[in-house]
């Protein structure tokens, strides 16, 4: 990756609509030179996905980090297993610490975010949880790309 490809990825992450006439035009770059850089990154695994993101407010939703600690290594795949299942769960990081996983968990109230929390407390290995729930978001950021050169 050169420092077209990173202002490339600085135009999507502006705007992931953006054509790449809108592109080529702000960097100084042929239409056709920017659609085979785009679709080099994607066949790369650079960029996985376009998305959209929504304005939280639109919808009353709850947002939870649970942080979880399993009893033995041993229990890491089914534990993954389980969480990929869980429509509930956008988010899952695997950590080193006092805990062993972040779970990011989205649901539309109170009660759903206990329903997951017992979901999640009963995965065979599971030993110990900390819910913090989420009161204000104050910054949002798909992606943070180095700085340009």
């Amino acid at each position: 990756m050169d420092a077209l490809d990173l202002k490339i990825l600085g135009c999507l992450k502006e705007n992931a609509r953006a054509n790449a006439t809108e592109i080529g035009s702000r960097i100084n770059l042929s239409t056709s030179a920017v659609i085979e850089r785009i679709r080099k990154m994607e066949s790369a695994g650079t960029i996985r996905q376009y998305t959209l993101v929504l304005d939280p407010g639109l919808e009353r939703t709850q947002a939870a980090y649970i942080f979880v600690r399993l009893d033995h290594p041993k229990f890491y795949e089914g534990f993954v297993t389980a969480i990929h299942a869980h429509g509930s769960i956008p988010e899952c990081y695997y950590i080193a610490g006092e805990f062993d996983f972040i779970l990011k968990v989205v649901t539309n109230g109170d009660v759903t975010l206990e329903r997951v929390l017992n979901d999640i407390k009963t995965i065979p290995g599971v030993s110990l949880t900390r819910t913090n729930v989420v009161l204000s978001e104050n910054k949002r950021e798909i992606c943070t790309l180095p700085p340009e050169e």
